[in-house]
């Protein structure tokens, strides 16, 4: 669903060996290398090297799925949706559909949620059809492709509970709404029984029916699957499975297990807006719970906590601003946390430093004047 991970580097052109009087020609990259080599200037973001490759792929074979999709994802990454709306259906016509046109369409079919679901569930028919063939061929031996099925459909079902317990739907004021994300999950935890994000999703359905320390065990179950593995290791949630987990942490107060987790997100990406924002707002909550209760916090003073808060705050927006980032409520909301902290005489740790150097400044000078007097 996400970008295809590169595949052991191989030239992308054959060169000949050595000039010889038969043969000066060089010989035409195979169509493989190309994919190769397309697939990896994608990952580094250089698309319209990466849409030059996949043109000559498709002047050689216009029909080649994988070019077709490669070429969808750079629409996609480009913001040309309309343009890899219809590269995705052209592959649906294809004798053997790839589960990933469905995916992908099923993401960018945002205002039409039944359409959406439809994609997801050609998709998943798709993939237990080659998820049964994996089997089959591996006699009970899993295989790193059969791992990725289950994970691809158990994706697709979070993606459909999603839909349906999105508010700005109509979706989720259906009567089997409630019914239908509980088997949605349950479909995904008999695909990958202790899967993270099926757990996750389903503490987040449990949190909406007001059901909090049943969804605080799910929460937890979900989080000690992966926890204490390496941040590159490929069990770890994506970056927006983890944010979302630190916002259901929040939700629960659970502050010390939120912030290990936006640790490890900025440990792999410290220019996430989001992460920033969730780290000010989990301090600010912090900063806020230390006040009531009697000043201090595992340790730390509400003052602390909330000079805490204010940092982390004003990165945000700054980051925010630079990258012209699309959520204005978020940025709303930011810059409220940082007018209450404004008012309560917390200042962020670089005002307090200026301010300190300004003393320092004066008291140099007023020390000067002073051994002027003197000599003079």
């Amino acid at each position: 669903m996400g970008r295809t991970k590169p595949k052991n580097s191989k030239q992308a052109f054959s060169k000949a060996a050595e000039p010889s009087i038969q043969s000066s020609t060089v010989k035409a990259p195979s169509i493989l290398s190309l994919l190769e080599k397309a697939q990896s200037l994608i990952v580094q973001c250089d698309y319209d090297l990466a849409t030059r490759f996949i043109q000559r792929i498709l002047e050689q074979e216009p029909s080649n799925v994988e070019a077709q999709e490669m070429l969808g994802v750079i629409q996609l990454e480009t913001g040309d949706v309309e343009a890899a709306q219809q590269t995705f259906l052209s592959l649906l016509s294809q004798p053997s559909p790839p589960p990933s046109a469905h995916l992908y369409l099923a993401q960018i079919s945002e205002d039409d949620p039944r359409s959406a679901l439809q994609h997801y569930r050609a998709a998943i028919d798709i993939l237990n059809a080659q998820l049964k063939g994996k089997e089959r061929a591996m006699d009970g031996n899993e295989s790193e492709d059969e791992i990725e099925i289950r994970n691809n459909i158990v994706r697709a079902l979070i993606g459909q509970v999603e839909i349906w317990m999105d508010p700005s739907y109509d979706l989720c004021f259906e009567p089997e709404a409630e019914k239908t994300c509980e088997d949605l999950i349950a479909s995904a935890l008999r695909t990958d029984p202790g899967n993270a994000e099926a757990l996750q999703m389903l503490a987040s359905v449990r949190m909406s029916q007001q059901r909090p320390e049943e969804a605080k065990e799910c929460l937890e179950k979900s989080w000690t699957t992966w926890k204490n593995l390496d941040i590159d290791h490929p069990k770890i949630p994506p970056i927006p499975t983890r944010l979302a987990m630190v916002k259901l942490f929040l939700e629960l107060s659970l502050y010390a297990p939120a912030l290990l987790v936006l640790h490890g997100i900025m440990s792999s990406d410290d220019q996430e807006v989001e992460a920033w924002y969730l780290e000010g707002w989990c301090y600010f909550l912090m900063a806020e719970q230390a006040k009531e209760s009697g000043g201090k916090l595992d340790d730390m003073t509400w003052e602390e906590l909330a000079k805490d808060a204010r940092d982390r705050l004003e990165t945000c927006q700054m980051l925010h601003v630079n990258e012209q980032h699309p959520d204005k409520p978020l940025l709303d909301h930011v810059r409220e946390l940082i007018g209450k902290l404004d008012a309560a005489g917390i200042k962020a740790s670089a005002a307090d430093e200026e301010d300190n150097d300004e003393g320092d400044w004066v008291d140099e000078a007023s020390e000067d004047e002073d051994e002027d007097v003197q000599m003079s």
